[in-house]
């Protein structure tokens, strides 16, 4: 059984008792700060050692249950190996039980525990049904921090799950990389950060750089859960104590990684992202959560699962790093994916594009633009298209039998158009229409070819009579050919390009 290292994080609704089961299970008290005491609920991070049964040491991080403190949740579970659900037995599973849930769902954490707690004042069983139907698959334990009923069981369990896991220690190699999560001070020694070691190791004498800002500094000393070391690993918990950079210059959110590592921050990142509702549109202002790190942006379709993130504040990404996706207002947390290039070109959609995605997204090497160094996506062999259902290939028909001037988005059955979509048999022109790529084809031909006799160039009203439609659906397969580069729009003519014709 390997005993490498790994972090737990917590997670559940407040004051569903993830802090106290924390307590009972180290010994420590994770809410250290006077006002997280006085008022009986977690505002920021903690952090414990947990010894299981087999001697191996998990790092334990602590989140909020509060609904107003998502953000700190995420900035925690972003660096977790597995996780520990809370679920009160007396409440069962809650609002915040279920964003949680699907932060760890978009961070692909897929491997956890539920502790179904305060089962010393209500039966549990209701509570481990709703929480079972919310993770299937997670084993699930009734306990009671008080009595310390079921604690023993649930070290085992965790113990088990665990050994499953493969540590992110074991990537002998790779650039340090820890996401910023506390900055102080401490007299006498200077700079201290801690966070989540994603990947190599740090240890003293080691040259190292904050990002963005670009901060050189040397490493005095390192600890993992209060313990000097001579080298800190992947999937620990770790304070780094810096020499040359001041207490004022680093920031929670950036990232220490080594003066050679190659990782830079960047505005722009192409993501596959996936959602737990109906798909956002193309353009809409969302929230993005990387590390310990957050920042708005606007999400650009390029084409089935695939967006580009336009970022109003730099992240320091690598290939294969996970993505948390909220919206702004009300906030929610709405989706997540994996960063399939970490350093793009501004760009809209193409099918070269798209082909370039689809090898990225299934662990290939990338013939296309420079990307960051890095781990790429785990290598997955590609999975067997799946058979369209008779309603979505009727659907299939409709947008054929429409051509130009298909029916709107809100008229059609979102799961038939999602599979049209994935399949490549439906092409979102709009934010509100999908056509056929048949009919697509056909309107790039006659396109050209009313450009032909027109100069090079083709109006709104030109392609409507053309096409025997209506402004609005002319409007929108223009604009579409515009980000597809087969048109440019100089005035109110687009004009096709050269390497189109």
């Amino acid at each position: 059984m390997t005993r490498a290292p790994l972090t737990l994080g917590t997670a559940g609704h407040i004051d569903h008792g993830k802090t106290a089961l924390v307590r009972a299970l180290t010994g420590v008290n994770t809410d250290r700060l006077p006002e997280e005491r006085v008022r009986g609920i977690s505002i920021a991070l903690g952090y414990a050692k947990l010894t299981l049964p087999s001697a191996r040491e998990l790092s334990v991080i602590d989140v909020p249950g509060h609904e107003r403190f998502v953000r700190t949740m995420v900035a925690g579970a972003t660096g977790i190996d597995m996780y520990l659900m809370t679920v009160a037995a007396d409440d069962g599973v809650m609002p915040q039980t279920r964003e949680h849930a699907a932060v760890l769902h978009a961070l692909g954490v897929g491997a956890g525990v539920v502790a179904v707690t305060k089962s010393d004042l209500a039966d549990p069983e209701l509570a481990m049904i709703e929480a079972s139907e919310l993770l299937p698959g997670a084993e699930l334990v009734a306990v009671s921090a008080r009595t310390g009923q079921g604690l023993d069981e649930l070290r085992a369990v965790l113990d088990r799950v665990a050994a499953q896991l493969r540590s992110r220690a074991v990537d002998e190699g790779e650039a340090p990389r820890l996401h910023i999560d506390r900055v102080f001070t401490i007299r006498g020694a200077g700079t201290v950060l801690t966070g989540t070691l994603w990947s190599g190791s740090i240890g003293p004498g080691d040259e190292v750089m904050i990002l963005p800002s670009g901060l050189r500094a040397r490493v005095r000393a390192v600890q993992v859960h209060d313990a000097a070391v001579e080298r800190a690993v992947a999937g620990q918990r770790v304070a780094v104590n810096l020499t040359g950079v001041a207490v004022e210059d680093v920031k929670r959110g950036e990232v220490l990684t080594s003066a050679g590592s190659g990782l830079r921050a960047t505005y722009l990142i192409d993501a596959s992202l996936s959602f737990e509702g109906r798909e956002p549109d193309s353009g809409v202002r969302v929230q993005v959560h990387h590390g310990t790190r957050e920042s708005p942006a606007r999400l650009a379709w390029l084409g089935g699962p695939f967006w580009q993130i336009r970022l109003e504040q730099q992240l320091v990404p690598s290939p294969g790093d996970r993505l948390v996706i909220r919206q702004i207002a009300p906030p929610d947390t709405i989706g997540g994916g994996t960063v399939l290039d970490a350093r793009p070109r501004k760009h809209g959609p193409s099918r070269e594009l798209l082909v370039r995605l689809e090898r990225l997204a299934r662990g290939e090497s990338d013939d296309g633009p420079p990307t960051s160094p890095g781990p790429t996506a785990p290598r997955e062999t590609p999975p067997e298209p799946q058979p369209l259902t008779p309603s979505a290939l009727a659907l299939e028909q409709r947008l054929l039998e429409a051509r130009f001037e298909p029916p709107l988005d809100s008229e059609l059955d979102a799961a038939d158009l999602a599979a049209l979509r994935t399949s490549g048999r439906a092409v979102r022109v709009s934010k509100t229409l999908h056509y056929h790529p048949a009919a697509l084809d056909e309107v790039r031909e006659r396109v050209v070819a009313v450009a032909e006799r027109h100069g090079g160039a083709v109006t709104l009203g030109q392609l409507r009579d053309e096409l025997g439609t209506s402004r609005k659906f002319a409007q929108a397969l223009l604009e579409h050919l515009d980000s597809e580069r087969v048109t440019i729009r100089r005035g109110e003519a687009h004009h096709v390009r050269r390497s189109v014709t």
